[in-house]
């Protein structure tokens, strides 16, 4: 990878890369653009094989970071952060405090949150040494856990789907196959298995995490190999990205595909081929913006959770705006996203210019 080249050409800002020798970090943060706000963007902890992996992943995460904030009409930037490590057995305070101190360099430019691998005991160890940290337990009069609030959008952007491809957003009688069974997916499915007719068909590399789901009698457990050929009405990928490629986009048996996992698509040009393989695709950003709607409603204001869900219940309302881009545009549902993203993050940057007389 050509880091400079690739950063400027897709709009990055920042790239900072820290390393403690003391507790073992090994960390990167990447902010993508900041036209909006602060760049916001959970802390993922991933033991990937390479840096170069390291390195495109996290760089990735912070563009989607800038299009769902944009997208969901929030005063946010995009950016993300990266611990290269096995959250199953690495994580310690002092990993953590570690990270705060390189947040903090950043002077706020940068705000970090949990995500993949990290948890709101980990942000309160990080919050130890830096101000910059969101989504803290509500016992710090933050949001805490938003997977709730996540799991909620997912379902509102499955059910607008759901009425685009059968006239009706009740998703009763329809299987929707889960992959990735962490808390996204666990408050996902809450609101799916209250409707009785509803199968679901669920998977996890970790067969601990399907523990508390795999006897009701509602649920079907499968390989991780599996999931991706099983025949359903919704695949829901609610677990890493870059799993929607050319090799596996060919196996899918459903009709619409709406997960919680960030940066499903390997490539934009799978977009493409979801759409000619005749499947509706949600884009992951439209859908699994519930986390920062959530950490929207603690900034500069007293926190309400019922705020944060009559918030994220918008999102039904963007996902069918995105589909009828799609529809009158004649371009996919990922196209059509990234250009709604993108013509918030332009129209402020052009108002900036207009009042600085630049």
């Amino acid at each position: 990878m050509q880091i400079f080249d690739y950063m400027e050409h897709s709009g990055y800002e920042q790239l900072s890369m820290y390393t403690d020798n003391s507790c073992g970090l090994r960390a990167l943060i990447a902010i993508h653009d900041t036209t909006l706000g602060p760049a916001l963007g959970g802390c993922r902890i991933w033991p990937h094989a390479t840096e170069g992996e390291a390195l495109e992943d996290v760089l990735r995460l912070a563009k989607a970071m800038s299009y769902k904030s944009a997208a969901a009409g929030l005063p946010f930037g995009g950016g993300k952060a990266l611990i290269i490590a096995d959250p199953q057995k690495d994580k310690t305070e002092g990993l953590f405090r570690a990270f705060g101190r390189f947040v903090d360099t950043l002077g706020g430019r940068y705000l970090t949150t949990e995500d993949v691998g990290t948890t709101l005991r980990d942000m309160e160890w990080t919050a130890l040494e830096t101000k910059h940290v969101t989504g803290l337990p509500e016992s710090y009069g933050s949001s805490g856990d938003p997977s709730k609030v996540t799991g909620f959008g997912v379902f509102r952007g499955m059910q607008a789907c759901a009425q685009e491809i059968w006239g009706t957003e009740s998703l009763a009688n329809k299987t929707i196959a889960i992959q990735g069974y962490g808390k996204v997916a666990q408050a996902l499915s809450v609101h799916l298995l209250k409707e009785e007719t509803v199968q679901l068909i669920v998977t996890d590399l970790f067969s601990s995490a399907l523990d508390n789901i795999k006897d009701h009698p509602q649920v079907t457990i499968v390989d991780p190999d599996d999931i991706y050929s099983v025949s359903c009405d919704i695949f829901s990928p609610c677990a890493l990205g870059g799993i929607l490629s050319k090799t596996t986009i060919p196996k899918l048996k459903c009709q619409i595909v709406c997960g919680g996992a960030n940066n499903q698509l390997e490539t934009i040009e799978e977009g493409e081929l979801i759409q000619k393989q005749g499947i509706l695709y949600a884009p992951d950003y439209i859908v699994n913006a519930g986390g920062v709607i959530n950490i929207s409603c603690e900034i500069g204001t007293e926190y309400s959770l019922d705020r944060a869900m009559n918030k994220a219940n918008d999102i039904f309302e963007t996902m069918n705006q995105v589909i009828q881009t799609s529809k009158q545009e004649n371009i996919n549902t990922a196209l059509a996203a990234d250009n709604f993203a993108v013509g918030r993050i332009n129209a402020v940057k052009k108002l900036r210019r207009i009042n600085t007389g630049l």
